[in-house]
């Protein structure tokens, strides 16, 4: 194919972008791509010029941080491939986690590790972790020991961001550092139970491949599958991704990665901003850097704002935004004079702008914290404003649907000792002792099986189904076992204990039937098992709220979750210092500046309105509801006064009139003075 013809298909590029698509150097690119430049258009198009170009589709690893945004990629690409009459098979597209569990499955054996095993979600994943800290004894001292949610968070920082235990605990945890040797400990242990059982945790998907690219030989056949590495959001990768990334080709060639030092905002997850901003020196040859400026989100007045909080920024690549739309109203800084006058501005303002035409659902309020929304969901319920919220629990949190996931799990996996456990307690009369007996049959067998639990006497008053879960599990255990039907006889077992049970039972068969139906597209129970392990559904059934049966509704979501969102009017509550920035994170100038791109990327979320709401004051916490005790809130330190003049500034106070405020004119005149005296 001549350039002329491939250009052809790109030919609404602008200019910054072609040159990241045509990029054909050696060294590798870095496509810095500001809030609304086009980064997805940009990155699968030139997905779609290395294939046209000659490079094999399934030599191509795409690296995302959700399956959606794999898809979306893939789906973008491979149009752009057809126009130029070409095909594509992209087989290499997922996130890190997914990839992750394929490339170990394929070189597993060389690392010593089992590739049937099975991967713990982060629920399974707290739980065998707390049946080790319960093994340990930890816990039933005289002094507070971490929960076991707590102790995993822990221990995924500290492996995710490769920073010793010590550390970690200093900066985000130092209430626990007086148990560092106890949790060093168990964790040691928990890595001990994973590998005794062959289960992998989240984590381990990414540890592992990292210790694979370390070993010369591994890597070696690693590298060889791809010619080209292209990461979405880098500036959410953690230190081991960036390894990962670095060793699949040390010298650069073939990588190309998009982000935005100035929305790297996740490093609770342990991303940290320094991988963006290290990019360009990281590989043996320097990478090119090409910035994606233009804009075609916000209105002008809404770009020199942000820009000019980002701008004071410690350190960041070099970047202005230029706005492709015409002009629109500045930014509004409203001074209210508490939290209850906020949530007033925040209300009048929005059915304001649905008078004017925009409908509720184009408008979102975002809050630094969940709950800091509270009072307005109040309000928005009482003056019967419909509105949704992001956040819920996840499918797999959900009891119905982690049993029978357990049940296959176990099947794939006898040495599963946390699915086992599950398991063995569907059966009425089965209790705790009961099961780890169970369980530990099943291991002890040489080689681990299933039919070891055929000889286990079965607990009074559950016998019989006892032994049709026995037999269940023993038929799909076996190799043999087609894949095709198995969920099906799985939900017939299970039924009658969903019913027996759970309430709403229809409600979650229907997330059953779901399952059932995701597993008909895969190839087997294992593909299946890290499908839906690691790219879940949101939400269940049984977990829904009330039907939103409502022409419209407003969005309230935290800045974190509204990521990669845009809105045509943008609501920012308590812009204020002690919420952005938050007063947990001022304790480093890396913090501070993670705060600072927080709220950036809150402005950044706005097409044509943008609202920053600073209360006055706000109400002290644990307080009578109807108490007075208050703080003055000084106004966010990310909006110094010579940023002020790229706002409309309104003043909204609860003060009485004039006239009411008027000396009263009384003409009776009452001695208290004298009255106050005669008292004593």
């Amino acid at each position: 194919m001549h350039a002329s013809e491939t250009r052809d298909v790109h030919e609404a590029l602008n200019a910054a972008q072609r040159a990241a698509v045509f990029h054909a150097g050696d060294e590798p690119l870095l496509i810095i791509a500001g809030a609304g430049t086009g980064k997805t258009t940009t990155l699968a198009h030139r997905l779609a010029r290395l294939i046209t170009s000659g490079a094999d589709p399934q030599r191509i690893l795409l690296l995302t941080f959700s399956r959606r945004a794999a898809q979306e990629m893939t789906r973008r690409a491979v149009a752009v491939v057809a126009r130029a009459a070409r095909a594509a098979d992209l087989r290499w597209a997922g996130t890190f986690h997914a990839i992750g569990a394929r490339l170990l499955r394929l070189h597993g054996p060389a690392l010593g590790l089992d590739p049937g095993f099975t991967v713990l979600d982060r629920g399974d994943a707290a739980d065998l972790l707390d049946v080790v800290r319960a093994d340990r004894g930890l816990g039933k001292g005289d002094r507070r020991f971490p929960r076991k949610d707590t102790c995993l968070a822990l221990y995924s920082r500290a492996v995710n961001s490769r920073t010793a235990l010590e550390a970690v605990l200093d900066e985000a945890y130092p209430w626990c550092r007086e148990h560092a040797a106890a949790l060093r400990g168990l964790f040691a242990a928990y890595v001990d139970e994973k590998l005794r059982r062959h289960v992998l945790d989240y984590d381990d998907l990414l540890l592992w491949w990292w210790h694979a690219m370390a070993a010369p030989e591994v890597a070696a056949a690693i590298r060889d599958r791809f010619d080209h590495v292209l990461v979405d959001e880098y500036q959410d990768t953690n230190s081991l991704q960036a390894e990962i990334v670095v060793a699949l080709a040390p010298d650069g060639r073939g990588v190309t990665a998009v982000g935005d030092d100035a929305q790297a905002i996740y490093s609770f997850r342990a991303a940290t901003v320094r991988n963006i901003l290290d990019f360009p020196t990281r590989f043996t040859t320097p990478a090119r850097l090409v910035a994606l400026e233009e804009n075609y989100r916000s209105t002008p007045a809404i770009l020199a704002a942000a820009d000019a909080v980002i701008a004071r920024a410690a350190e960041r690549h070099a970047k202005r935004l230029r706005a492709t739309r015409g002009a629109g109203p500045r930014p509004t800084l409203a001074l209210v004079e508490d939290e209850t006058s906020e949530v007033d501005y925040v209300i009048e303002q929005v059915l304001g702008h649905r008078e004017a035409g925009l409908a509720l659902r184009d408008q979102a309020v975002l809050v630094r914290a969940a709950h800091h929304a509270d009072l307005l969901e109040l309000e928005l319920a009482r003056r019967r404003i419909p509105y949704v919220k992001y956040g819920g629990l996840k499918f797999l949190e959900a009891a119905h649907v982690k049993d029978l996931l357990a049940i296959l799990r176990w099947t794939e996996n006898p040495c599963d000792v946390v699915a086992g456990f599950r398991v063995s307690q569907l059966v009425s009369g089965v209790g705790p002792a009961f099961a780890r007996r169970a369980v530990d049959a099943v291991v002890a067998a040489a080689p681990p099986s299933l039919a070891a639990l055929g000889a286990l006497a079965p607990p009074r008053g559950g016998d019989e189904r006892w032994r049709a879960l026995c037999e269940l599990l023993i038929d799909l255990a076996d190799p043999a076992a087609p894949w095709p039907g198995q969920i099906g006889r799985v939900r017939a077992f299970y039924d009658p204990i969903l019913t027996e049970r759970y309430d709403a039972a229809a409600l979650r068969a229907g997330d059953l039937e779901q399952i059932e139906a995701l597993a008909a597209k895969c190839d087997g129970r294992g593909a299946f098992l890290d499908d839906l392990t690691l790219d879940p559904p949101s939400a269940t059934g049984d977990l829904a709220g009330p039907p939103l049966l409502d022409e419209d509704w407003l969005v309230l979501s935290t800045i974190h979750s509204a990521k990669g969102q845009e809105w045509r009017a943008v609501f920012v509550l308590d812009v204020i210092d002690g919420r952005i920035p938050s007063d947990m994170a001022v304790a480093t100038p890396a913090q501070v500046d993670e705060e600072r791109r927080l709220l950036y990327v809150a402005m950044t979320r706005a097409r044509d309105h943008l609202h920053l709401v600073q209360p006055l004051r706000m109400h002290v916490e644990q307080q009578h509801r109807l108490g007075d005790r208050h703080v003055y809130a000084p106004r966010s330190r990310f909006l110094p006064e010579d940023v002020l003049p790229l706002f409309d500034r309104v003043v909204r106070t609860r003060r009485t009139s004039a006239a009411a405020d008027a000396p009263a004119t009384d003409t009776a005149v009452v001695d208290v003075a004298a009255r106050l005296r005669a008292m004593w």
